[in-house]
């Protein structure tokens, strides 16, 4: 396969899987000039990611050697991967100082280079049960460290309130297994991910008695 067709079809692969989680649908015909159209901005807006992924890397090389951070490109987008000990002591929800330099790294790329990009940001837990902490559950832990992490990216660093989310996992989607303290620290973890530009669904009505085409468009 050749480098263009694979990259278009990993654009596919990215956006279908976006539109999935947005709970939507997108159809493409084939020939039709507007997706054309659509397939030359989808492949723009993967060079800006991969772009936005490599300036991270670069600035991040440190981190990303430590085993701190991780960077990822997925089908829901650039995925930016902080264990969770290096930004939380265990069951807190406060972001520790020397965290914020990292955190800073992340948000300054986020701001003057992905800026047109919303940003989701996922918190995870390991399995263990809540017993000293005074959390009701993991839910409420992985959700409060997405939080805390999305008030630093707005508050602190100007990142636009329009442009950010925050959604807590608990101990539901591990990358490892917990039977290991290994696993379970990369269980721990907050994701920041920057979120491919998908907009709503449009329906067209052609003909009171003809076809309704339901198409999805991407700014």
């Amino acid at each position: 396969m050749s480098r263009k067709m694979s990259k278009i079809v990993f654009i596919i692969f990215v956006f279908v899987t976006a539109s999935a989680v947005s709970g939507c649908t997108i159809i493409f015909q084939k020939g039709r000039r507007s997706d054309v159209e659509k397939i030359g901005e989808l492949s723009s807006q993967l060079d800006e990611l991969l772009a936005g992924r490599n300036l991270l890397a670069d600035r991040l090389k440190q981190e990303i050697q430590d085993k701190q951070v991780r960077l990822e490109m997925a089908g829901k987008g650039l995925v930016i991967t902080f264990v969770a000990d290096i930004l939380f002591d265990s069951g807190k929800a406060k972001i520790k100082i020397e965290a914020m330099p990292t955190l800073d790294k992340v948000a300054r790329v986020l701001s003057e280079n992905l800026v047109d990009f919303k940003i989701g940001i996922e918190g995870h837990t390991d399995n263990q049960p809540i017993k000293y902490s005074g959390w009701t559950s993991n839910w409420e832990l992985s959700t409060a460290r997405a939080l805390s992490v999305l008030h630093y990216l707005s508050d602190e660093k100007g990142i636009a309130g329009s442009r950010v989310s925050a959604i807590g996992y608990g101990e539901h989607h591990p990358v490892a297994s917990n039977d290991t303290k290994e696993g379970m620290q990369l269980n721990r973890r907050v994701e920041i991910v920057v979120l491919p530009k998908v907009t709503k669904v449009k329906k067209q009505e052609e003909t009171i008695t003809g076809p309704v085409a339901t198409e999805k468009y991407f700014k």
